[in-house]
């Protein structure tokens, strides 16, 4: 148990550190850097490996350790609202891959549902900071900043996370442990 718990907090500061260092990496991408949302990866990632305490911790201070070091991304309204959203991320995550089998639905399953746990949980800390500062945001602002501007961090997600976690399955790094070779499913 102990080392158990050694791991999840040398993986969680790993997930950490990448949330500081990708979106210097893709923000060298015109018109689509931010919107590949490299921040959510780190954190989603946490949520499979960790368990949902450290997707929530990890998730709710990136954003707001990023603007301390950084001054990136700002942080009002939207590290704030990030960090709600993220600690949904990461909490989602561990949730759902903790109940769910360990195979390639599971993980789908557990990634989608993070990330449309994720977004409602945005839209409700936009829709209470918007009520607080007297600003503005309608239903279609959400639609807009949770889905139609968000879709390549979308599929960005969609294509790198479950690859990532397939492959620490693979490794024995993380939960195998419904691994069938007779399953169709299953992760061979």
């Amino acid at each position: 148990m102990k080392n158990e718990n050694v791991k999840n907090v040398v993986n969680a500061a790993l997930c950490l550190a990448l949330c500081m260092v990708l979106p210097f990496l893709t923000g060298q991408i015109p018109q689509i850097g931010s919107a590949l949302s490299p921040m959510h990866i780190p954190v989603l990632i946490c949520g499979f490996i960790c368990g949902w305490p450290y997707g929530l911790v990890i998730g709710f201070i990136a954003p707001l350790l990023r603007f301390m070091l950084f001054g990136m991304p700002p942080v009002f309204p939207t590290g704030i609202a990030m960090a709600f959203e993220l600690a949904a991320y990461g909490t989602a995550t561990g949730i759902l891959y903790k109940k769910l089998p360990k195979t390639i639905s599971g993980i789908y399953i557990s990634l989608i549902g993070s990330m449309l746990t994720g977004r409602i949980v945005w839209g409700i800390a936009m829709t209470v900071i918007a009520g607080v500062s007297q600003a503005q945001f309608s239903f279609q602002a959400f639609l807009a900043g949770a889905f139609l501007n968000a879709v390549p961090g979308i599929i960005c997600h969609l294509i790198l996370v479950p690859v990532i976690i397939i492959a620490l399955q693979k490794a024995h790094v993380i939960g195998y442990e419904h691994y069938s070779p007779a399953r169709p499913d299953s992760l061979n």
